[in-house]
Protein backbone atom coordinates (compact mmCIF):
# COMPACT_ATOMS: atom_id res chain seq x y z
CA UNK A 1 0.00 0.00 0.00
CA UNK A 2 2.79 2.58 0.66
CA UNK A 3 3.98 2.18 -2.95
CA UNK A 4 0.49 3.01 -4.22
CA UNK A 5 0.25 6.11 -2.01
CA UNK A 6 3.65 7.30 -3.18
CA UNK A 7 2.55 7.04 -6.80
CA UNK A 8 -0.68 8.86 -5.94
CA UNK A 9 1.26 11.69 -4.29
CA UNK A 10 3.54 11.94 -7.32
CA UNK A 11 0.61 12.21 -9.73
CA UNK A 12 -1.23 14.66 -7.49
CA UNK A 13 1.87 16.84 -7.24
CA UNK A 14 2.04 17.15 -11.02
CA UNK A 15 -1.62 18.08 -11.26
CA UNK A 16 -1.45 21.09 -9.00
CA UNK A 17 -0.70 24.23 -10.93
CA UNK A 18 -2.21 27.47 -12.03
CA UNK A 19 -4.06 28.14 -15.20
CA UNK A 20 -4.86 31.32 -17.01
CA UNK A 21 -2.68 34.10 -18.31
CA UNK A 22 0.06 33.68 -15.67
CA UNK A 23 0.27 29.90 -15.97
CA UNK A 24 3.56 28.18 -16.61
CA UNK A 25 4.16 26.45 -19.89
CA UNK A 26 2.17 23.29 -20.32
CA UNK A 27 4.29 20.21 -19.79
CA UNK A 28 4.11 16.57 -18.81
CA UNK A 29 4.88 15.40 -15.30
CA UNK A 30 4.94 11.62 -15.28
CA UNK A 31 3.75 8.43 -16.92
CA UNK A 32 0.67 6.84 -15.38
CA UNK A 33 2.16 3.43 -14.64
CA UNK A 34 -1.24 1.94 -13.86
CA UNK A 35 -2.40 2.60 -17.42
CA UNK A 36 0.41 0.58 -19.01
CA UNK A 37 -0.25 -2.91 -20.38
CA UNK A 38 0.03 -5.53 -17.65
CA UNK A 39 2.22 -7.75 -19.85
CA UNK A 40 5.11 -5.28 -20.15
CA UNK A 41 8.55 -6.85 -19.75
CA UNK A 42 7.18 -10.33 -20.43
CA UNK A 43 7.31 -12.44 -23.58
CA UNK A 44 3.73 -11.47 -24.33
CA UNK A 45 4.39 -7.73 -24.13
CA UNK A 46 3.12 -5.64 -27.05
CA UNK A 47 5.70 -3.77 -29.15
CA UNK A 48 3.59 -0.62 -29.23
CA UNK A 49 0.84 0.57 -26.96
CA UNK A 50 -0.73 3.70 -25.48
CA UNK A 51 1.14 5.53 -22.75
CA UNK A 52 -0.72 8.05 -20.62
CA UNK A 53 1.22 10.99 -19.20
CA UNK A 54 -0.04 13.57 -16.71
CA UNK A 55 -0.03 17.23 -17.74
CA UNK A 56 1.72 19.67 -15.41
CA UNK A 57 -1.56 21.61 -15.26
CA UNK A 58 -4.97 21.52 -16.88
CA UNK A 59 -4.53 22.48 -20.53
CA UNK A 60 -6.42 25.51 -21.82
CA UNK A 61 -8.90 24.96 -24.67
CA UNK A 62 -6.60 26.65 -27.20
CA UNK A 63 -3.79 24.33 -26.14
CA UNK A 64 -5.98 21.24 -26.53
CA UNK A 65 -6.99 22.40 -30.00
CA UNK A 66 -3.34 22.85 -30.98
CA UNK A 67 -2.29 19.50 -29.50
CA UNK A 68 -4.96 17.75 -31.55
CA UNK A 69 -4.27 19.80 -34.68
CA UNK A 70 -2.44 19.08 -37.90
CA UNK A 71 0.63 21.06 -36.83
CA UNK A 72 1.29 18.58 -34.02
CA UNK A 73 0.83 15.67 -36.45
CA UNK A 74 3.29 17.33 -38.86
CA UNK A 75 5.73 18.06 -36.02
CA UNK A 76 5.77 14.43 -34.88
CA UNK A 77 6.22 13.24 -38.46
CA UNK A 78 9.10 15.69 -38.99
CA UNK A 79 10.88 14.20 -35.96
CA UNK A 80 10.37 10.64 -37.17
CA UNK A 81 7.27 9.68 -35.18
CA UNK A 82 4.71 9.46 -37.99
CA UNK A 83 2.80 6.56 -36.40
CA UNK A 84 2.49 8.19 -32.98
CA UNK A 85 -0.89 9.74 -32.23
CA UNK A 86 -1.82 11.99 -29.33
CA UNK A 87 -5.16 12.70 -27.72
CA UNK A 88 -6.13 14.66 -24.64
CA UNK A 89 -8.25 13.16 -21.91
CA UNK A 90 -8.85 15.64 -19.09
CA UNK A 91 -5.41 16.13 -17.49
CA UNK A 92 -3.72 13.36 -19.43
CA UNK A 93 -2.00 13.15 -22.76
CA UNK A 94 -2.61 9.77 -24.34
CA UNK A 95 0.30 8.84 -26.58
CA UNK A 96 -0.72 5.97 -28.87
CA UNK A 97 1.44 3.65 -31.01
CA UNK A 98 4.57 4.10 -28.91
CA UNK A 99 6.38 2.47 -26.00
CA UNK A 100 8.37 3.52 -22.95
CA UNK A 101 11.71 3.00 -24.69
CA UNK A 102 10.76 5.28 -27.58
CA UNK A 103 9.59 7.93 -25.13
CA UNK A 104 12.77 7.64 -23.08
CA UNK A 105 15.00 7.75 -26.16
CA UNK A 106 13.62 10.99 -27.61
CA UNK A 107 9.87 11.15 -28.09
CA UNK A 108 9.34 12.57 -24.59
CA UNK A 109 11.60 15.52 -25.42
CA UNK A 110 9.90 16.08 -28.77
CA UNK A 111 6.51 16.15 -27.03
CA UNK A 112 7.82 18.48 -24.31
CA UNK A 113 9.16 20.88 -26.94
CA UNK A 114 5.86 20.82 -28.84
CA UNK A 115 3.86 21.53 -25.69
CA UNK A 116 6.19 24.42 -24.79
CA UNK A 117 5.78 25.86 -28.31
CA UNK A 118 2.01 25.53 -28.07
CA UNK A 119 1.93 27.28 -24.68
CA UNK A 120 4.15 30.09 -25.94
CA UNK A 121 1.94 30.55 -29.00
CA UNK A 122 -1.24 30.68 -26.92
CA UNK A 123 0.38 33.12 -24.49
CA UNK A 124 1.56 35.36 -27.36
CA UNK A 125 -1.88 35.32 -28.98
CA UNK A 126 -3.48 36.33 -25.70
CA UNK A 127 -0.91 39.08 -25.09
CA UNK A 128 -1.53 40.51 -28.56
CA UNK A 129 -5.29 40.42 -28.02
CA UNK A 130 -4.89 42.11 -24.62
CA UNK A 131 -2.68 44.82 -26.14
CA UNK A 132 -5.19 45.44 -28.93
CA UNK A 133 -7.99 45.64 -26.38
CA UNK A 134 -5.97 48.11 -24.28
CA UNK A 135 -5.25 50.20 -27.41
CA UNK A 136 -8.95 50.20 -28.30
CA UNK A 137 -9.85 51.31 -24.78
CA UNK A 138 -7.23 54.09 -24.88
CA UNK A 139 -8.42 55.23 -28.31
CA UNK A 140 -12.04 55.27 -27.16
CA UNK A 141 -11.03 57.20 -24.03
CA UNK A 142 -9.19 59.78 -26.17
CA UNK A 143 -12.20 60.09 -28.50
CA UNK A 144 -14.61 60.51 -25.59
CA UNK A 145 -12.30 63.12 -24.02
CA UNK A 146 -12.16 65.06 -27.31
CA UNK A 147 -15.96 64.94 -27.70
CA UNK A 148 -16.39 66.14 -24.12
CA UNK A 149 -13.89 68.98 -24.64
CA UNK A 150 -15.63 70.05 -27.84
CA UNK A 151 -19.04 69.92 -26.17
CA UNK A 152 -17.72 71.95 -23.24
CA UNK A 153 -16.36 74.59 -25.65
CA UNK A 154 -19.90 75.42 -26.73
CA UNK A 155 -21.00 78.51 -24.81
CA UNK A 156 -24.60 79.57 -24.73
CA UNK A 157 -24.01 83.20 -23.77
CA UNK A 158 -25.52 86.34 -25.08
CA UNK A 159 -23.44 88.35 -27.51
CA UNK A 160 -24.92 91.70 -26.66
CA UNK A 161 -26.18 92.14 -30.22
CA UNK A 162 -29.84 92.36 -31.10
CA UNK A 163 -29.35 91.25 -34.70
CA UNK A 164 -30.15 87.73 -35.67
CA UNK A 165 -27.12 85.52 -36.03
CA UNK A 166 -27.44 83.70 -39.30
CA UNK A 167 -24.64 82.50 -41.53
CA UNK A 168 -24.06 84.57 -44.67
CA UNK A 169 -25.64 83.07 -47.80
CA UNK A 170 -26.61 79.99 -45.83
CA UNK A 171 -22.98 78.90 -45.58
CA UNK A 172 -21.64 77.39 -42.40
CA UNK A 173 -18.54 79.08 -41.02
CA UNK A 174 -15.87 77.07 -39.32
Amino acid sequence: MPHMLGAYRQVMKTQTGTSGADAAALGLGSVLVGSLPAALMTEGAPDRYTVEAVFSRRPEQEEVTAILGDETRDYLTKWGYRNVEVTVSDRRLEIANTNLEELRDGLAGVLADRLADISAGVRTTREIAAARFADAIASEHDRATAVTALAESVAFTTTGSTQAHAPDDGRVHA
